[in-house]
């Protein structure tokens, strides 16, 4: 067959067409442990759509408007707020938590003459205007507005997306997967709407949608999908719930630490590795498991490795009576390791049996805590020695005479000296008996083997009350997972105070609101006073009587306390009570329920 001069001209053109593309084609784009990621524009993209999308609808809220159209648009501008919070979170926290924050007044405290009182004008505010019973404050809901509609585009402009390496698009991944299981699904974002299964969905589908950009950066195709399979589950499991009934254990133990799981075969996948340098250990698979925290991070920075010889030698000073000055307490008089480092009595009893101020608070996992007393005003362990040692119903001591008691004792010569080089100061002493206490959180509790799969002995009675806890009885909106105290996640960087309205007596029909001024002191700040750190609850089974004045002998009284709702719900005037005063409604079947997963946080070992 003859072809024609137009046929071999088209056949040449076509072929040199082919050529040239394939020439041209983009080298597959692959994640990188040191460049800059080549997938940053996409998430940028998305992440101003995101934000663009909150800010239409937020545009379109109005005190002129009617109820229903103002709160269908803020449903709307929420829900691509929460599209956006991974992101968010990842590259711009600060802003994250003003976004975010919980509708209650805010004091930062710097000294004296700077003291600063800010109200919250976050998403939270908004729901509570639109969606409380009273009669909306036109004014209050103004001046929300006003903040978040210059805000949100604020936000936008103000981005730092631009020199992100792939580390931190999987670090953002890790931290929106954490954020949805230890804060996300216990409805501290949404206390009104409880719209917190929904929340989640929004949150997987982002993180879906960064892995989507990612997905020619796997070398291994399996894990791609094995990634879209599980996000896929987890999104049908959170459609398929109620925020009251909803599984949390199951969510937990079945999505996020098989979840946990994959963010490690990614990292190794793509060739990188995650910062060591926060305070979680981005190698952990268990947010349940002893690894989950990074310890170096609660420590002082640059201060000597936590090991079993450091811990050995703090715990005999920690039990040495010669280092108070009447020698004859210790630390362990006051912090009974079988009282799981309580001592049993309403408020601690110091030298001479003099009664102190406040409860002996525990040291279990006093290590997980940014500040300590149940006043904060000590900023770490070693601070918090050396207030002991100068008070004089405690040690009645100085350092000098701890630093010079302890070089005279020559059974301690040979610890410092291989331990410390030699150095046998009062800092490498409080060190000592610091790395002991933050030793005390073994993660060895029944509720820690079952979660961790050591073992499949949780009663269908300690699964619901886990699930209350973390749901609707809404102990963790302030007790957070995994120590179960006040450090916050995802960053876990701030630890809480909240105020409680804890009276002084038991009655729950004639109650007395107690004196204690709490952080009032020493600024004299009123909307800080009654305010206390939220303690932990693991070992709660040991260490009654409970509060910070030790009101309460049993755990059932302190739930019933939560379930009439503080202070307030009992008819307290506590005007800065930061719990709702409304009541829990829980069954006695629940409470009962509450109690039984409290106990099952006793550690096996308390060291």
């Amino acid at each position: 067959m003859k072809l024609s001069t137009y046929t071999i001209l088209g056949v040449c053109i076509a072929f040199f067409s082919l050529m040239s593309c394939k020439e041209k084609t983009t080298p597959k784009r692959v994640a990188s442990a040191d460049a800059e990621s080549l997938f940053t524009e996409e998430i940028r993209d998305y992440y101003f759509q995101t934000l663009d999308s909150a800010a239409f609808y937020i545009q379109k809220l109005d005190t002129t408007e009617t109820l229903e159209y103002n709160k269908a648009n803020f449903l709307k501008s929420r829900e691509w707020y929460k599209r956006a919070e991974p992101m968010l979170i990842a590259y711009d926290y600060q802003n994250y938590l003003s976004m975010n924050a919980p509708n209650l007044l805010k004091v930062e405290i710097d000294d004296y003459t700077d003291i600063k009182r800010l109200s919250p004008k976050s998403y939270q505010v908004l729901e509570e205007l639109l969606y409380a019973d009273e009669e909306i404050s036109h004014q209050d809901l103004d001046q929300v507005l006003k903040y978040l509609k210059v805000r949100i585009p604020f936000i936008r402009k103000n981005h730092i997306i631009y020199t992100q390496k792939d580390r931190h698009h999987l670090k953002m991944i890790r931290d929106g997967i954490i954020t949805v299981a230890a804060k996300g699904i216990t409805g501290f974002d949404s206390p009104m709407l409880a719209n917190s299964l929904n929340d989640g969905i929004y949150s997987y589908e982002t993180l879906a949608k960064v892995l989507g950009f990612y997905k020619e950066a796997f070398s291994d195709e399996a894990l791609y999908n094995k990634w879209s399979i599980e996000i896929e589950s987890t999104i049908a499991e959170l459609k398929s719930g109620d925020f009251d009934t909803f599984d949390r254990y199951g969510f937990i133990k079945d999505h996020t630490n098989k979840q946990l799981e994959l963010i490690n075969l990614t990292a190794k996948d793509w060739g990188i590795e995650l910062n060591t340098s926060r305070p979680l250990n981005p190698a952990a698979t268990n947010i349940f498991s002893k690894d989950f925290f990074n310890i170096k991070k609660f420590a002082l920075p640059g201060s000597p490795a936590i090991n079993d010889e450091r811990i050995a030698l703090g715990r005999k000073l920690f039990n040495d009576e010669s280092l108070s000055s009447t020698q004859n307490i210790s630390c362990a008089t006051c912090h009974v390791k079988e009282k799981a480092f309580t001592d049993g009595h309403p408020k601690a009893l110091g030298i001479n049996g003099v009664e102190l101020q406040r409860n002996t608070p525990t040291l279990s996992y006093a290590v997980y805590q940014k500040t300590m007393f149940y006043d904060g005003r000590a900023t770490g362990l070693e601070d918090q020695i050396v207030n002991v040692v100068n008070d004089k119903n405690e040690f009645h001591m100085d350092l000098n005479t701890i630093e010079k008691r302890v070089a005279e004792n020559s059974a301690y010569k040979a610890s410092f000296d291989s331990l410390y080089g030699g150095e046998m100061t009062n800092m490498n002493v409080r060190h000592a008996i610091a790395t002991y206490i933050r030793s005390l959180a073994p993660f060895n509790s029944k509720f820690d083997r079952n979660i961790q799969g050591m073992e499949n002995t949780l009663t269908d009675e300690e699964k619901l009350g886990f699930n209350l806890f973390m749901g609707k009885a809404a102990c963790a909106t302030c007790h957070f997972p995994p120590a179960f105290n006040g450090t916050v996640p995802p960053k876990y960087e701030e630890t809480e105070f909240e105020n409680l309205g804890v009276p002084k007596n038991a009655s729950f029909d004639n109650p007395i609101l107690d004196e204690d001024p709490g952080q009032y002191h020493p600024y004299k700040v009123e909307e800080k006073r009654n305010f206390f750190k939220t303690a932990t609850v693991r070992n709660a089974e040991l260490t009654a009587p409970y509060m910070h004045n030790g009101v309460y002998k049993t755990l059932e009284e302190v739930i019933t306390f939560y379930n009439v709702g503080g202070g307030q719900g009992m008819g307290l005037d506590v005007p800065y009570q930061t719990l709702p005063p409304d009541s829990l409604n829980l069954e006695e079947k629940e409470q009962k329920a509450l109690i039984a997963f409290m106990n099952t946080l006793t550690d096996s070992d308390l060291n």
